[in-house]
């Protein structure tokens, strides 16, 4: 406190400089209605600075709650969208109109881990078992896919990312519907192969590449990538082509896990077949 009190009184004169300057502005504004306009205006500007700070402020703040509830809402989005859901054919008529029974829902997780520069990368999600997550569910992002779903414990799973080669993936030219496999041998977190594609398949640049749907861990037609390059090596049956990935694997950020709602009907029917 007594350091304080030395302190005001070494700037005492500034302080009494202020203190009167503020009073004569006062007095000014008080005495003339053009000045007093001027100050009115000056200080409605002021406040409306400091307003839009603070405003800037609280919204960047409430960029994590915002982010949650647009990944929600993606996900009902998606639950909603005609890719994910089966069409339907047995003994009861349709009349003009296309049935349609649902296959796949999304749940929304947070990477609280990722990887993306090692020979083999994976990510890590923060939901679990509890959450209804098991193996061999497909994650996606917001522009493309991203891994599948290797092991979970109750509050957390680990996703095998798209940037391994032990993921291969059934994915189709979106153009001429011709189909291979995603591989990732480029060591590029951007770009990675397709593979298994003939060679007399026209595939061309810009081409769009999207999943088959066949392997039943993620809905037809999901974003991969566009082919930046296509090479015919001699020697091979395929065609060598090269594509940017839809989604940027270096992000981090709110995922979508993509759930087969009759993944156990067909996995107890196939079990039934390989029982003697």
């Amino acid at each position: 406190m007594r350091d304080l009190f030395r302190f005001l009184q070494r700037i005492r004169n500034i302080l009494l400089f202020l203190g009167l300057m503020v009073l004569s502005f006062i007095q000014l504004a008080n005495g003339n209605a053009h000045h007093r306009a001027r100050a009115i205006s000056s200080s409605n500007a002021l406040v409306g600075t400091i307003y839009t700070w603070r405003k800037d402020i609280t919204d960047y703040a409430n960029l994590k709650e915002v982010n949650r509830r647009l990944a929600e809402e993606n996900a009902d989005w998606r639950n909603r969208h005609a890719s994910s859901y089966a069409p339907v054919e047995d003994i009861f008529v349709r009349i003009n109109d296309t049935i349609r029974r649902q296959q796949y829902s999304v749940l929304t997780a947070k990477v609280v881990n990722s990887t993306w520069h090692k020979q083999k990368n994976f990510l890590t999600l923060d939901k679990g078992s509890t959450a209804g997550l098991h193996d061999d569910m497909g994650v996606i992002g917001p522009s493309g896919i991203i891994g599948v779903v290797r092991d979970v414990s109750p509050h957390f799973a680990s996703v095998i990312s798209v940037l391994s080669p032990d993921v291969k993936t059934s994915v189709q030219m979106r153009r001429s519907g011709h189909y291979g496999l995603l591989y990732w041998d480029t060591n590029d977190p951007t770009t990675a192969s397709v593979i298994d594609i003939p060679k007399h398949a026209r595939v061309a640049v810009g081409d769009t590449v999207v999943t088959r749907g066949v392997d039943n861990i993620y809905p037809p037609g999901v974003d991969v990538g566009v082919v930046i390059s296509v090479e015919s090596p001699p020697g091979r049956q395929d065609q060598a082509i090269t594509i940017r990935l839809a989604e940027d694997m270096t992000r981090s950020g709110y995922v979508y896990v993509v759930k087969d709602l009759m993944r156990a009907e067909r996995d107890s029917l196939e079990k039934a077949h390989d029982q003697p």
